[in-house]
């Protein structure tokens, strides 16, 4: 993993060299367009050689391209193969030459349609570096010598870029990236199974997807055949999604247009929604018509959040469960109608967790954000469809403060660390958990004093129904250092004395040297 990371990093700040003047927004399709490029083309020579080293005995044809769409790999024409570019990159025609590449790949693969860049040509770009990055990109080996593990290379390549140009774009970055270790996180809790139907209404790049598939197949020991469905408003970062999940090799319905006025899936119901829509809309539309979605409230003007939460409650089946980012804000907002829809949906028994984040996770704002966790089915029966395997936690809401969380990775960003992700997602699973049958298991979970607190309907009630966890958590004791009231006081009191002394000193000598020049005061 750490060979990686030096390989991910060493490849970023070389791309980042050849960017010269142009806008990180502008050049991050130009640097992803090209890895996707090599990605198909290298996974292309790899089944071509395959098919031609067994094409006497097999019959098999290595340029029929039923072949490929039979092991779900792209067919590339032979003027957008890869090997053949390179040896163009030096060429002034390079941007044309990539341009017709693109096009040639859309017209053999009908799935990728308007979803590949093709603006290579265009004067403003520098045929000079375009070429230097080609050679930067082509020294990323994707075949690994058959062993499998380049795709994921080039996968994790594509993905780092996506999270670094978040970063250099700033507040338009976090339109289409949500930081891996919220993303990792909300995966973590939710815990999706194969075979089930995820759901992100506002997918940006896909990267709620991605990382499902690496979740179920860590756990699972193999690629996840779950099924998703996501939305993108964005026309561009649509194209990003569709990008991101083909270079992974995922299967996905992806649609693009305004998930509340056309809904591309109005009949769809899945086991889990993944989203992290964007903070605080204030310029949106409903129909108010769809009165299925809308049954806890009509959502106020200025203020899309309980837009998002109401439609992502609609997308569940009955025992469907939702993992939602959304601003600190709406744990408590009395707005219009905010505080009787948070109300309804609290006695509908949807709430099963809350988790307030740190500061500084996002590259786009820096508002506080949280959790929302919501559960169709909370009795813990016929769980999914399976036999159990949750606790009843009918009219119970687990709080959990993660404030404190995370590490600093760059003066402006935080992360959490897998630790922090491991801690957070182990607390609620303990929390749902049936004890075994032997006993084992009993009290696994317990409130921890300024972490978490299990608390009931009556709590939320008395609360007015705010779902900010330090409204329930218990302070966490302070340790007793052992050091007298009277003593502490008197140290701390001495202190003060020295530095008051200190600052008229410092008063004084400041004056002085201004007399000096000719002023006084």
């Amino acid at each position: 993993m750490t060979n990686q990371l030096e390989l991910e990093k060493t490849l970023w700040q070389a791309a980042d060299k050849l960017r010269n003047n142009m806008d990180a927004a502008e050049y991050k399709h130009v640097v992803l367009g090209l890895i996707f490029l090599k990605f198909i083309s290298d996974a292309f020579d790899e089944l071509y050689r395959q098919l031609d080293a067994t094409k006497h005995e097999t019959g098999a044809d290595p340029e029929d391209k039923d072949e490929y769409t039979a092991e779900r790999v792209f067919y590339v024409p032979t003027q957008a193969r890869w090997q053949w570019l390179q040896g163009r990159a030096k060429l002034p025609t390079i941007g044309k030459d990539i341009d017709d590449a693109m096009d040639a790949i859309e017209k053999d693969n009908p799935s990728l349609k308007g979803v590949l860049p093709k603006d290579y040509a265009r004067p403003a770009l520098d045929k000079q570096r375009l070429g230097e990055l080609i050679d930067l990109i082509g020294s990323i080996s994707l075949s690994n010598n058959g062993s499998g593990k380049g795709k994921d290379v080039l996968g994790f390549v594509f993905e780092y870029f996506l999270g670094q140009f978040a970063d250099a774009e700033g507040k338009k970055g976090g339109q289409f990236y949500t930081p891996q270790s919220i993303v990792k996180l909300l995966v973590e809790m939710l815990a999706p199974e194969a075979e089930k139907r995820v759901y992100d209404g506002c997918c940006g790049s896909g990267g709620m997807f991605v990382q499902s598939e690496k979740f179920i197949e860590l756990h699972e020991h193999r690629r996840g055949k779950i099924s998703i469905f996501g939305q993108e408003s964005n026309p561009t970062t649509y194209k990003l999604a569709k990008m991101n999940l083909a270079i992974r090799g995922i299967d996905a319905k992806i649609e693009l247009g305004d998930t509340f006025t056309n809904d591309r899936f109005p009949e769809l119901k899945v086991d889990y929604v993944i989203a992290n829509p964007p903070f605080n809309v204030s310029d949106y539309s409903i129909n108010t018509a769809e009165t299925h979605k809308w049954k806890y409230g009509i959502p106020p003007q200025g203020n899309a959040n309980y837009a998002w939460l109401q439609h992502f409650v609609s997308k569940l089946a009955p025992y469907g469960s939702a993992g939602i980012v959304l601003a600190n804000g709406s744990m408590s907002s009395e707005t219009a109608t905010e505080g009787e829809i948070r109300k309804a949906m609290i006695e509908a028994d949807l709430v099963d967790c809350m988790v307030a984040l740190p500061s500084q996770l996002f590259y786009n704002t820096q508002i506080p954000a949280c959790l929302w966790f919501l559960s169709r089915n909370k009795t813990g029966s016929s769980t999914r469809g399976g036999g159990g395997g949750f606790r009843n936690r009918t009219n119970e809401i687990l709080f959990i403060d993660a404030r404190e969380y995370g590490s600093m990775i760059s003066r402006k960003q935080r992360e959490l660390t897998d630790q922090d992700i491991a801690a957070i997602a182990e607390t609620y699973h303990n929390w749902r958990a049936l004890p075994s049958k032997e006993g084992a298991g009993d009290g696994l979970y317990e409130d921890i004093p300024g972490f978490c607190k299990s608390a009931t309907i009556e709590d939320i009630r008395k609360n007015k129904y705010i779902l900010t966890p330090g409204r329930y958590i218990d302070f966490k004791q302070e340790e007793d250092d052992g050091v007298a009231f009277a003593d502490k006081m008197g140290a701390l009191t001495l202190l003060l004395q020295e530095q008051m002394q200190k600052a008229n000193e410092l008063d004084e000598a400041i004056k002085e040297n201004l007399k000096k020049i000719g002023f006084e005061i």
